[in-house]
């Protein structure tokens, strides 16, 4: 039986190449959201407290400053609560569910948002990002954990973080995912 579902839209870049990508913030404590029902769950539920998430994705800013000024602002002695990822290109229904609620902003990949209790609280959009050490980016995160969140932190012990590599790879090199 053939299974179909008009509903999903298969992922643009090859699933293999970037899941060193993906990787890099599954390793210091996100959980992936790769449906619009995961991204409403996370979302909208209030109890949840303080909930960062990060849309992901290939280009080179996501590889040299976001990921890495992310996972350090994760170091934090306060953190969120929840960490969600999607990954733009990959969960591209998800993605498109997230940037629902961020409809006061433009789409834009990479970039981070905090919500706390179900409300949109901070957002960082790719020009937040482009041009920015990981250090700055790590700057700007730890003062809205500090603001928003009382999680006690880091979100993996020190050592473990100072393992983690990055992937060294240029989204212009991603092979496109053959769906056929």
């Amino acid at each position: 039986m053939y299974n179909f579902n008009i509903n999903s839209r298969p992922p643009i870049y090859d699933p293999e190449a970037v899941q060193p990508m993906r990787d890099e913030l599954i390793y210091t404590g996100f959980l992936e959201a790769r449906t619009p029902q995961e991204v409403d769950r996370y979302i909208t539920d209030p109890k949840l407290g303080t909930v960062f998430v990060m849309i992901n994705s290939v280009c080179g800013c996501a590889a040299g400053s976001a990921r890495p000024g992310v996972n350090l602002a994760l170091q934090n002695s306060k953190i969120p609560d929840y960490l969600v990822t999607v990954f733009a290109g990959q969960d591209r229904d998800a993605v498109d569910r997230v940037r629902g609620y961020l409809s006061e902003f433009p789409p834009s990949s990479p970039s981070a948002a905090l919500f706390k209790d179900g409300k949109l609280v901070y957002m960082m959009q790719r020009y937040d990002i482009e041009g920015y050490s990981p250090q700055e980016i790590a700057d700007k995160l730890v003062d809205v954990f500090n603001q928003h969140c009382t999680k006690q932190g880091p979100s993996i012990p020190k050592d473990n973080y100072e393992k983690l590599e990055y992937a060294r790879a240029c989204g212009s090199r991603i092979p496109r995912h053959n769906a056929n």
